[in-house]
C-alpha cells in the first residue's frame, strides 16, 4: 500500500502578498493622501448641501402666506366661542 501524501499546510510566517506589499510605499503614500483629500472634499460638499437646505427651508417659512399659517395652525376656533 502506497501512502497518501498530505497536503502541505503553509507555515505560520508566511503571510498572503497584499497590494500594499507590491506596490513601492511612495505610491501607497500617495494614493492615501489622495483619498484623505477625496473624503474631505465629500463631507465639505455634503455639509454646504445641508446648509443650502436648511437655508430654503428657512426662507420657505418666512413667506409663507397667512392661509397656510392658518392651516398649519392646530387651533379651533369653536373653543374660543
Amino acid at each position: 500500500m502506497k501512502k497518501k501524501k498530505q497536503p502541505s499546510q503553509p507555515k505560520k510566517d508566511d503571510k498572503p502578498i497584499t497590494l500594499g506589499d507590491m506596490l513601492n510605499k511612495e505610491l501607497m503614500t500617495k494614493l492615501k493622501n489622495t483619498k484623505q483629500e477625496l473624503k474631505a472634499a465629500e463631507d465639505k460638499q455634503k455639509e454646504e448641501e445641508e446648509a443650502r437646505k436648511r437655508e430654503e427651508r428657512r426662507l420657505r417659512e418666512k413667506n409663507k402666506s397667512f392661509e397656510e399659517l392658518f392651516g398649519e395652525s392646530n387651533l379651533n376656533w369653536k373653543d374660543y366661542k
